[in-house]
């Protein structure tokens, strides 16, 4: 029985099924799955690229128009989350069979938890869970939040504007170029609903994506954290038995193997997204500790009794240490790890382009 991650996995699920992503279902390539399961996700992926196309578009004839560069920022952030929502869910969509895999990599590990101290374990995973219901909820929590924001804002905009004016002079969500006039009332509630459903798309699209990494971040995390405190622990005090050593560090050298492959799995279907995430100053990406986790194996091994065993025993541990020297990591396409670190140095380039950005905007002093 899992521990951790199909618990947190069925918490999440919601998020996807209104974007039309079954995550843990075996979809075959035939007709009728295909319409079953796919026709709701390229719906959706349709209806939120026509307000993106639109959008791009308004960019460009406001540019053509001579319009600051201040007004035309304004839509950029919500252009920068239509194409991070669209690669997020690409990036699932079109690696269905590697979430199948990973999924079943992250269930094994948690499967075959067989040594250590159950106490010990019960604290580890209480710990996991823990930190990510608290995030998850949050990630959730603010995605209601913006769309609600989304959805009242232009109304209150339009409430305070014919209190001032005794006119009702109406208000979209997003700025968005239409082959015809949308502010006409005969267009008005359509568009309206569209855009609102489309900002509705792209939460739960960008927080959906993210629980999930966040959930097998966790689930690998804990993982790492389970399998230091079995190899502290492989070492009894006293009656060693070599051939039950064997028995066991087998099995935890397998785990281990089966750990550094789920940390390669997760990084082949999120590092695109992840580079993007990078790009565009993603905070979520600096709440991963793989570095530091994987790395603390090394230091399990050193914390166990090897001192206490024969050279051949030793060596098989040693093996294990040097193999836990290479840390297990996320990138973001290779072109950087994902730690705060990078995040640090992202923030202040993004400050630095700012900064620039602003002194060419402001008109020259004679």
């Amino acid at each position: 029985m899992s521990l951790l991650f199909d618990e947190s996995l069925k918490s999440i699920e919601f998020l996807f099924k209104h974007v039309g992503i079954h995550l843990d279902r075996t979809i075959l390539n035939t007709a009728e799955h295909v319409i079953k399961f796919r026709s709701l996700y390229i719906i959706n992926f349709l209806w939120l690229n026509t307000d993106a196309i639109g959008e791009i578009l308004w960019i460009i004839q406001g540019a053509l128009h001579g319009k600051s560069l201040i007004k035309l920022t304004f839509i950029a952030p919500c252009i920068n989350l239509c194409i991070l929502a669209n690669i997020k869910t690409l990036s699932l969509f079109l690696n269905d069979d590697k979430v199948k895999k990973l999924f079943k990599q992250l269930r094994n590990a948690e499967n075959n938890i067989n040594n250590g101290d159950e106490v010990v374990k019960k604290k580890i995973v209480a710990e996991g869970k823990k930190h990510l219901r608290a995030v998850v909820k949050a990630l959730i929590v603010i995605t209601a939040v913006t769309v609600m924001l989304f959805f009242v804002t232009p109304m209150l905009v339009m409430g305070l504007e014919y209190k001032k004016s005794g006119q009702i002079e109406l208000v979209l969500p997003f700025l968005v170029a239409y082959s015809f006039n949308p502010y006409d009332i005969k267009y008005w509630p359509f568009v309206y609903m569209h855009q609102i459903w489309g900002a509705y798309l792209v939460s739960i699209q960008v927080a959906g994506t993210d629980c999930l990494f966040y959930t097998c971040c966790t689930s690998i995390c804990t993982q790492f954290r389970l399998l230091q405190n079995d190899i502290e622990t492989i070492i009894p005090k006293r009656n060693f038995d070599e051939n039950v050593f064997q028995e066991k560090f087998k099995k935890l050298a397998v785990r281990h193997e089966g750990i550094m492959q789920s940390v390669i799995q997760l990084e082949s279907i999120y590092t695109k997204s992840t580079l993007f995430n990078f790009v565009t100053s993603s905070f979520l990406i600096c709440l991963t500790g793989f570095n530091a986790t994987s790395m603390e194996v090394s230091n399990a091994v050193y914390n166990s009794k090897w001192y206490t065993v024969n050279p051949k025993v030793a060596k098989h541990l040693y093996v294990v240490q040097m193999r836990a020297q290479k840390p297990s990591k996320l990138t973001a396409y290779g072109y950087a790890d994902v730690n705060l670190t990078s995040f640090t140095k992202i923030l202040s380039s993004a400050w630095s382009y700012f900064a620039l950005l602003k002194t060419m905007e402001r008109p020259t002093r004679v």
